[in-house]
């Protein structure tokens, strides 16, 4: 079954990339988004019914030296949750685009439909090998597959300037946090001469007693590896300082969006970061890197979503600063929260993404709100869709039941619980709170400027916005789904009990007296019995001889985090709600009752408003720093090395003296006899002459 999951995608995108010939556009276009939906209802089935982890051994993939790996799907909690958010958003985008790629004015007479689909096709088999991936190698061969994809997906638009250079600039900034993700692995391999999971998470309290050299000093390994990886989670998550890829993405077509943006590409990151929570919870110094720059990414992206114009602009920052939540729940150790909440924002942050491009749609391709307004009888399916993802985004719910409300609402409250929990109510948690401030009020600023007030903008395009078709509309519909209940259904598995949550992660439990989960008691007997202060190697039985059990995540003993997060204040629990409320009330006060104020406020804040619309200038900044510099050490090599030193002085002596040699060599061949037995002997003199000088032969 989970084989069909892998390779459906794959067969999608071959045949509507190299058969679309054959069996025409229509075709290519059905078979990969039947693919898709086959490959999602198995996922669903495989996530339901999923029992103990399990690994399929499909063939053998790398054998050099001492590494020898199998290509194996591994099966476990972490991997399902993953399948069910890749193939339902993949499936859903193949569905809409459908009708949104359907009379596209850049591709007129061009097999673009068959394309456009092999690569999204092409985008979920990466992704789906990233997160089934039994070895560091094999997600590593995903991780460069997505970033693959995800250039031909951005740049789709190959005509538009603007779309090229996005592309090109994605592909570069991940390239640098991929290079550390590499480091990382590297390192775990000289450490453990293993890149298998299994393996190295039973090595990990002796990685953790190691100390590595690398450049200047020696480093604790666990904590320099644990970084090395997260530094390939920032590319690729778009975390502070490497995020600047994500916003210029939005010039590739809206489904593109919402399947990068919302669960799949951007989300590889905070799945690294889990899967590796054995290392993690070993090393503290790194984990509080992750926490401090998840929570000022969080607070970042919500200032810059503040001001921005563009629709998709918007959610693309609205999707950073939620990475952010995401990475100070793996931060502080609550690696079950940041799942929880990668799953929830996956249905209503796709919801929003497609939901915009059904207003772009409506808009005839307008993506400034400023040219918006009064759109909300003109398009009520799609104002219905974009409402329910506000209130989940924002997190409208009931305060103090922590579990009923809308999707965002139970997950993200979790995460700034287990971030007063983790930090002890210090920098994380009060960066997460403003952050939920800033998220309400842009949200209800892009509803405000777009379904409401008066029309704006050109007055045709008004006038013949239409309701988009049913094929755009039934995603969203199922997503609205995911978006108001998937928070209440699976908060007591990601975000309850703590022995029910390590249950169905697949990990013992901690306490003596171990809790039910379904129906079946959780017992730890093995982890109590076979405990040692030994850090050996695997015993038989393939457990570490250390005592530690892993499952899809892992929590170490001493970690409280989640159980003390329950028993917050009220207060705590009360902070995120009120700020949600604090963001409605201004955005409301701005754009509803009083449309001045913000233009007011923008020319008496003008320092402030240009700070946050050139988005920090952190584009500026790298500008000066690395493009600049770079492009004229690229002059000076161009000019000076090719063209003076090279072309000029190189060439221009080879200009003269090869054909002064060719010439002389030319006259040499006279065809006379007598001029070469001259020849010769006047060789035969310059030998014996050099022998003599030697002093003859030995």
């Amino acid at each position: 079954m989970v084989t069909i999951i892998l390779f459906a995608p794959l067969v999608g995108a071959l045949l509507a990339g190299f058969g679309w010939r054959l069996m025409g556009e229509k075709a290519a276009q059905w078979t990969t988004t039947g693919l898709l939906f086959l490959a999602a209802l198995l996922s669903w089935v495989t996530f339901l019914t999923l029992g103990d982890a399990y690994t399929v051994t499909l063939f053998r993939f790398i054998e050099s030296g001492t590494l020898s790996t199998d290509w194996a799907i591994r099966v476990d909690r972490l991997t399902a949750i993953m399948l069910i958010v890749v193939t339902t958003v993949s499936a859903l985008v193949h569905l809409y685009s459908f009708g949104y790629m359907a009379h596209d004015p850049q591709f007129e007479h061009t097999p673009y439909r068959a394309r456009f689909f092999a690569y999204l096709s092409l985008f979920t088999f990466a992704m789906l090998s990233l997160v089934t991936a039994d070895n560091l190698v094999q997600m590593f061969f995903g991780w460069e597959g997505v970033g693959l994809a995800s250039y031909l997906l951005i740049g789709f638009y190959y005509k538009k300037p603007s779309a090229n250079a996005a592309a090109i600039k994605a592909f570069v900034v991940n390239r640098v946090g991929d290079f550390g993700f590499a480091l990382g692995i590297f390192g775990l391999f000289y450490l453990t001469d293993s890149i298998q999971f299994d393996t190295i998470f039973n090595e990990v309290p002796r990685i953790a007693e190691t100390q590595l050299h690398f450049l200047w000093r020696d480093w604790n390994a666990a904590n320099l590896l644990a970084f090395l990886l997260f530094i390939g989670a920032m590319g690729k998550s778009a975390q502070l300082f490497l995020h600047t890829w994500l916003p210029d993405a939005m010039e590739g077509p809206t489904p593109v969006s919402a399947l990068i943006h919302a669960a799949t590409m951007v989300t590889a990151g905070v799945f690294l970061v889990c899967r590796m929570s054995p290392l993690m919870e070993f090393a503290p110094q790194a984990t509080a890197f992750i926490t401090f720059l998840g929570a000022t990414t969080a607070f970042f992206a919500a200032t810059v979503g503040l001001v921005q114009n563009d629709i998709k602009r918007v959610i693309a920052y609205s999707t950073c600063s939620q990475l952010g939540y995401m990475f100070v729940a793996a931060g502080v150790g609550v690696y079950s929260v940041a799942m929880f909440h990668l799953l929830t924002h996956a249905f209503f942050k796709a919801m929003l993404f497609l939901g915009a491009g059904s207003v772009i749609h409506a808009m005839h391709h307008e993506q400034d709100m400023r040219n918006y307004g009064a759109l909300k009888h003109k398009i009520p399916m799609t104002y219905w869709a974009m409402m329910i993802g506000t209130l989940a985004i924002t997190g409208v719910g009931i305060p103090l039941t922590g579990w009923f409300g809308f999707a965002g609402f139970v997950s993200k409250d979790a995460i700034i619980e287990s971030a007063w929990a983790g930090t002890g109510g210090g920098y994380a948690f009060w960066m997460l709170v403003v952050a939920a401030l800033f998220t309400s009020f842009y949200s209800w600023r892009l509803m405000f400027l777009t379904f409401f007030g008066k029309a704006r903008g050109d007055k045709h395009t008004h006038d013949h916005a239409h309701e988009s078709p049913k094929v755009m509309l039934i995603p969203l519909g199922v997503l609205a789904i995911g978006a108001v209940f998937s928070g209440m259904v699976f908060y007591s598995v990601f975000f309850g009990n703590h022995d029910k949550v390590l249950s169905f992660f697949g990990m013992p439990a901690h306490h003596a007296e171990a809790s039910e989960s379904h129906g079946e008691p959780v017992v730890d007997d093995h982890a109590a019995d076979t405990a040692t202060e030994d850090h050996g190697t695997a015993t038989a039985e393939g457990h570490a001889a250390t005592g530690l059990e892993y499952g899809a995540i892992y929590m170490s003993p001493e970690n409280n985090v989640m159980d003390e997060a329950h028993h917050a204040p009220v207060w705590v629990k009360l902070s995120p709600f009120v700020a949600m409320v604090i963001g409605f009330a201004v955005a409301y006060l701005f754009y509803i009752v009083n449309p001045t104020l913000p233009r007011r406020l923008a020319e008496n804040q003008r320092p402030l408003y240009l700070f946050l619309l050139n988005k920090w200038y952190f584009d500026e900044a790298y500008d000066f720093l690395f493009v600049r510099p770079l492009r004229a050490l690229g002059r000076i090599f161009w000019k000076r090395g090719d063209g003076n030193v090279i072309d000029g002085s190189i060439n221009g002596i080879a200009m003269g003296i090869i054909p002064f040699f060719t010439k002389l060599a030319g006259r040499a061949q006279s065809g006379y006899i007598f001029t070469y037995a001259f020849a010769m002997v006047i060789g035969i003199a310059i030998l014996v002459t050099w022998m003599s000088i030697l002093g003859g032969a030995h």
